[in-house]
């Protein structure tokens, strides 16, 4: 059973995707050990509640930098037995003390086909630029913002019509599908990495 961390900052649909996976049997192998979350009264802590998955809760203006908290959640992501992190809208650049213990353990969600429209608001920034398509990603995590190694990506059409909601609604549908697929088949050991080519194998 691989035990799985899961990081994120606001609502948490995607955190409630997994979950549900979970429990209807479309996602195996797994245990959600602990989320992770960095905003006090984020909606995404009463859906933890809500699954009964524990929670690390931290504030980072009260440490003296991002090593501080980083070692703190190391800790309590090895005394659980985490083999794999999983960042669900998740805020912050992961910084040198979390890749070092989970280098090529940790995956992003991205709201964009990188490497076009990275960092904050890609829904917003994909309008504004007026592409026809756009999309989602789940990539692995460096040092940079939204850099990592491609594992998998999936297209969504933008509409003439569309608002940055109806384009996020549509995004996030994918989002709960792909992110499920890509834990299950890191999971499986289906997922290898050559360089920055990614390869996913069948089941």
């Amino acid at each position: 059973m691989k035990r799985l961390a899961v990081f994120a900052s606001g609502s948490g649909s995607n955190f409630e995707a997994v979950m549900r996976a979970l429990q209807e049997g479309r996602l195996t192998g797994a245990q959600v050990a602990l989320l992770v979350c960095d905003k006090p009264g984020a909606y995404v802590l009463e859906r933890a509640e809500r699954f009964g998955v524990p929670v690390l809760l931290f504030d980072p203006k009260t440490y003296p930098d991002k090593a501080a908290y980083e070692t703190e959640i190391v800790g309590r992501l090895q005394a659980l037995g985490v083999e794999l992190i999983v960042l669900a809208g998740y805020m912050r650049l992961v910084g040198p003390v979390l890749l070092h213990h989970y280098e090529g353990r940790i995956i992003n969600l991205h709201p964009s086909l990188l490497p076009a429209f990275p960092g904050k608001d890609a829904i917003g920034q994909a309008l504004a630029y007026g592409v026809k398509v756009t999309g989602v990603t789940v990539h692995f995590v460096d040092a940079g913002m939204d850099t990592g190694p491609i594992i998998a990506q999936h297209p969504v059409r933008v509409e003439p019509a569309d608002t940055a909601e109806t384009l996020a609604a549509r995004i996030h549908e994918v989002e709960h599908r792909l992110l499920v697929q890509v834990i299950q088949a890191l999971v499986d050991q289906r997922v290898a990495m050559d360089g920055r080519l990614v390869t996913i194998t069948e089941p």
